[in-house]
């Protein structure tokens, strides 16, 4: 039985210079290929359910599925609620039995920000959880801008909220099909003077190889989340299983032939991230 939390992983990424991949989940087959993919790279990982699964699949279901995945694996496995914008919704996920939840208060006002964040971490401790924040807003391809993370609100950011990473703007952008500009390390550089706490980004579908290897070797990124780039593989995936065989109609079938291009690109983003292996260490004997 391997749930952990993020203070299970992230501390230790820090520690060792790399990053947690926090894979987004659409359904059972991803999040199946997913905790293979670190099985085979004996690496820690975060099974996320953002916004867009949750329209399509309940949460309790989604929690089943997560913490199954979990308890059969040799890794530790985080079942994380990504972009949680209530309190009735993190609440939720915490009673369905996610081991960790993201609550997204960077739209609003600071204050209101750091209230709102502060409820769900007392809430998250209760259920013996984790939390992770956001200061700033991290935007869309083709979409809402980003709005940069003031490194002069971070400090008593996380000291009045009591969150366990912070994920930040510097940017980083969601939905991203290729490498997007460079991140912005100055930046990236004033947060981390801030604050100790382990850092996260959103957006890594848009981070080239040398961002993604040399992040979490020299700065307080510790998660990265990836979604865009594996759902590209899954459905090129399919299009490829069908255009094979046009004949096929079995759904089991057909959406069974995505693991294996799913497990080996989140392999590869394992071994960037320099994730390949640390979770020999971190299991509790």
């Amino acid at each position: 039985m391997t749930r952990a939390t993020l203070k299970d992983v992230l501390p230790a990424a820090n520690a060792h210079g790399y990053a947690v991949p926090g894979f987004v989940c659409l359904g059972w087959e991803d999040a199946r290929a997913y905790v293979a993919a670190a099985e085979a790279e004996a690496a820690p990982v975060i099974l996320q359910a953002g916004p867009s699964c949750r329209a399509h699949t309940p949460l309790p279901v989604l929690a089943a599925m997560f913490l199954h995945l979990a308890d059969q694996a040799s890794v530790p496995v985080v079942a994380h609620l990504d972009h949680g914008h209530t309190l009735a919704e993190c609440e939720e996920a915490l009673r369905c039995g996610f081991t960790s939840v993201m609550f997204d208060g960077s739209r609003l006002p600071l204050e209101e920000n750091i209230a709102q964040t502060k409820t769900v971490v007392d809430l998250a401790r209760r259920f013996g959880a984790s939390c992770e924040g956001e200061l700033g807003f991290v935007g869309y391809a083709e979409g809402a801008a980003s709005k940069g993370t003031d490194p002069d609100e971070v400090g008593p950011f996380v000291t009045e909220t009591g969150v366990d990473a912070l994920a930040i703007s510097v940017g980083n952008v969601h939905l991203q099909t290729s490498a997007g500009q460079a991140l912005d390390r100055e930046r990236l550089q004033a947060i981390a003077r801030q604050t100790p706490v382990p850092l996260v980004i959103h957006g890594g579908s848009g981070l080239g190889l040398e961002d993604r290897q040399d992040l979490p070797a020299q700065t307080l990124i510790a998660k990265i989340n990836v979604g865009t780039e594996l759902r590209r593989v899954f459905g090129q995936a399919l299009r490829n299983f069908l255009s094979a065989d046009p004949d096929l109609f079995d759904r089991i079938a057909i959406l069974s032939a995505s693991e294996p291009p799913l497990t080996d690109a989140a392999r590869k983003v394992i071994r960037q991230f320099g994730a390949g292996g640390q979770a020999r260490s971190m299991l509790r004997l």
